[in-house]
Order: structure tokens, then sequence, then C-alpha cells
């Protein structure tokens, strides 16, 4: 019964970490956007805890976040690290 919860807790887990993801690429892309520092934008549209798992890259007008989601494993934390992309036209 434990390794079945533990299994719902981590797919539950990816699946909250690529909603993150998504979020803090399109903030990182609407700061691009507008000017401002993309990398910092997407690392305030994440919560305290999970900004010590990302990695952001911006690179002509795209805007990557790579994301690790919380596990009780951290080889499988790795092995799991959802990514999202957001754009924008930089003129």
């Amino acid at each position: 019964m434990l390794i079945v919860a533990t299994a719902v807790f981590q797919l539950l887990a990816v699946g909250y970490s690529e909603v993150l993801a998504g979020d803090a690429a399109e903030a990182g892309a609407l700061a691009l956007a507008g000017g401002g520092n993309a990398s910092q934008a997407a690392r305030h549209a994440l919560p305290g805890w999970s900004r010590a798992h990302m990695r952001v890259a911006v690179e002509h007008g795209d805007v990557r976040v790579r994301l690790r989601p919380p596990s009780p494993i951290a080889a499988v934390a790795r092995r799991l690290e959802v990514e999202a992309s957001a754009a924008v036209e930089v003129r």
C-alpha cells in the first residue's frame, strides 16, 4: 500500500510541476516582451520551495524552464524533470 501511495504522490507531483513550469515560462516570456528580466520573472512566478529545483534558459525570445518535482528519492526527481517553454517575438 505504501508503494502505491508513493507512486500516486509522485505522479501528482510531476503534474503539478509541469503546470508550475509552464506558468514560470509564460511569466518569463511576458517579462521579456515588456523589456524586463525574464529569468527573474520566471523565478518569482514559482513558490519558494520549487525555486531551488529549477533552471531557466533565455535565448532569442524563448524562455525555457526545467523543474524537478518533489520526490522522496532524489534520483527519481532527476529522471522526472519537466520542461516548459514560452516564446515572444523580440524586435
